[in-house]
């Protein structure tokens, strides 16, 4: 339904919303579940050809706009940063962090994209940006003490901020090739990307597949096909049909979602200090995005998928 009448349109768009963060929640939860099974870069290359490959399904019949030399470079690091490099640090992340820790800490993702946009794209340091960065920076600050008892959970920290600048670099070349190409098409071309950068752990794969239970095998394509492939369509549509700002702020649902869905079916609580760090990042994330009615950064990129 191509164009549906406004009664169907004032269901779909609430809907799509909460496809979005329920699958983006129950990604950091599935990867944290999946990982004991199959390692980050594997889970990472089956992740993602899953997703290329539903993409595309969803793409059939919308035509193809040809990316100029400088889209392709632009392409070629979203889907470097975005999806190879987001998707391994994360499930990495995830083999030291539990998903509540996770998904607050890859929270401070928009702010990033606004350092990256305001160094690359000249979109400037406003006042509450920069107010913005040092509490968030505060709260990883608390994270980081809540783990300073393991070295283990320190490596986790580290590679969730490896995901989440790897996520930043990837959104702001996103950005300005949004301005020309379709939000599918860019989405399913860097999707691609990252999986032809995640090819050297096929045979990792393949072993991983071959040696993982199935529900660990059934769980890496829902991570391709929901959050991955549906997730990113659905937020695509409800973007194209409401206010931009009201959408980026149900990104903020995810933690608690997150923590709540652990909780359940990991039976897994983030440290106190921890929830109390994420809530300073969040806290930061939203005095960042004082500084205008409109955002400095397009909506796309303010979401910090699973």
């Amino acid at each position: 339904m191509l164009n549906p009448p406004p009664a169907a349109r004032a269901f779909l768009v609430p809907a799509a919303v909460v496809v979005t963060v329920l699958a983006w929640a129950s990604a950091f939860v599935g990867i944290r579940a999946v990982g004991e099974d199959i390692s980050p870069g594997a889970l990472a290359l089956g992740r993602l050809l899953v997703g290329t490959v539903v993409l595309a399904v969803l793409a059939l019949g919308r035509g193809w706009v040809a990316p100029t030399r400088r889209e392709w470079a632009l392409l070629a690091g979203c889907g470097v940063g975005w999806f190879a490099v987001y998707n391994v640090a994360l499930n990495a992340a995830e083999r030291h962090l539990d998903a509540g820790t996770t998904s607050l800490l890859a929270n401070v993702g928009p702010i990033l994209i606004a350092v990256f946009a305001g160094l690359w794209l000249g979109e400037g340091f406003p006042r509450w940006l920069v107010v913005g960065i040092a509490v968030a920076f505060a709260g990883v600050l608390l994270i980081g003490l809540s783990t300073s008892s393991g070295g283990a959970d320190v490596i986790g920290v580290v590679f969730c901020l490896v995901a989440a600048v790897g996520y930043a670099i990837g959104v702001v070349a996103q950005k300005v090739v949004l301005r020309r190409l379709p939000a599918l098409q860019v989405v399913l071309t860097a999707c691609a990307i990252g999986a032809i950068c995640c090819l050297p752990w096929a045979g990792v794969l393949a072993g991983d597949v071959a040696d993982a239970p199935l529900s660990s095998v059934l769980g890496m394509v829902y991570l391709g096909a929901v959050p991955t492939a549906i997730a990113f369509s659905t937020w695509a549509y409800a973007l194209a049909r409401t206010d931009a700002g009201r959408l980026g702020v149900t990104t903020y649902l995810v933690p608690p979602l997150v923590i709540g869905l652990a909780w359940v079916l990991l039976d897994e609580v983030p440290p106190v200090l921890a929830v109390v760090g994420g809530v300073v990042c969040l806290a930061g994330v939203a005095v960042s995005r004082r500084r205008d009615r409109a955002p400095a950064v397009a909506p796309q990129e303010a979401a910090v998928p699973g």
